[in-house]
């Protein structure tokens, strides 16, 4: 396994890039990568810097994670990618709207994993997720076999 990385802003000798292959560029990355993980933070220059031109980029079996920022990745494209089988998989923490609203482009999209993004939460909010992450187990449960929420 080799690890491999984009970064614009980092001096390729710096410490840190040890051990690590270094691309010059997202589009190369993206070609190459079976594992594509975001860590960007929101600004104008990297909203929805996953778009369905760097989608395309990536190979059919490679999967994508985003936990930084929702607005880093474009929603519908990525829904898109995988209702067509141009991606294997994706796992989101974060998204575009907090909380995900009803209706969103991202349900019912085959090969997603979405999860609340938990990140510096206080002892009340992890007690909320909790419950509501456990309430939603047990409506699916209750639910007759083939019928999704």
């Amino acid at each position: 396994m080799r690890v491999a990385a984009f970064d614009p802003h980092r001096d390729a000798t710096a410490p840190e890039w040890t051990g690590i292959v270094r691309h010059d560029d997202l589009a190369t990355l993206l070609a190459e990568a079976d594992v594509v993980s975001l860590h960007v933070p929101l600004t104008e220059a990297t909203r929805h810097l996953i778009d369905a031109r760097a989608l395309g980029r990536m190979k059919p079996d490679a999967v994508l994670v985003n936990a930084a920022r929702g607005g880093s990745l474009d929603e519908a494209a990525l829904a898109a990618a995988l209702r067509e089988g141009q991606l294997a998989g994706a796992m989101l923490d974060v998204f575009e709207q907090e909380p995900l609203p009803a209706g969103s482009v991202l349900e019912g999209v085959p090969n997603l994993i979405l999860t609340p993004h938990i990140a510096g939460v206080t002892e009340e909010s992890n007690a909320r997720i909790s419950q509501m992450t456990a309430d939603h187990v047990r409506d699916m449960l209750a639910q007759p076999a083939g019928v999704t929420l």
